[in-house]
């Protein structure tokens, strides 16, 4: 594998390899449901929203870099207490928004040395609980998840009306 280094960034400071990242994994998203919004209707919006978790809710953008070129990222942050939750479990909570890496650079591991540095960072923070969704038809995704200790505990289910 070529020289890969992972760098926590500032979505602000780092926001067009950012964006070009978020691209490909709607576009990877728009393979898999076909109701995944096109990046271009969404970006402004939802990298306001990516900063925003960031600046808010200590969140933490992993960038994995190969030599100098940016080829994946994860991004992550801690949602607020409240005491609506109905599980055992009321301590601060990762989840775990977004992630990717360049299809070039698929199956070297890079996903998962970025998902293991955001959980030791945010289990130093105190976080005891992570979260996130996948897509039903991301047997990869899943398949990752299910290798490295999550469990799945509900299913979305839709209707478009």
């Amino acid at each position: 594998m070529s020289n890969i280094e992972i760098i926590p960034v500032d979505v602000k400071e780092h926001y067009v390899a950012i964006s070009a990242m978020m691209r490909g994994l709607h576009d990877n998203e728009r393979i898999l449901n076909h109701r995944t919004a096109l990046w271009d209707d969404i970006e402004t919006s939802y990298m306001r929203h990516i900063v925003q978790m960031q600046a808010e809710c200590e969140g933490l953008c992993l960038v994995a870099y190969n030599d100098d070129v940016p080829v994946g990222f994860i991004f992550g942050y801690v949602e607020e207490e409240d005491d609506s939750r109905f599980e055992e479990y009321t301590g601060r909570v990762l989840y775990v928004s977004d992630g990717f890496v360049d299809a070039a650079h698929r199956r070297r591991g890079i996903y998962s040395k970025l998902n293991k540095q955001l959980e030791i960072y945010f289990m130093a923070a105190g976080v005891k609980r992570i979260y996130r969704f996948a897509l039903v038809g991301n047997d990869n995704m899943r398949h990752f998840l299910t290798g490295d200790g999550y469990t799945p505990t509900r299913i979305l289910y839709e209707k478009w009306l």
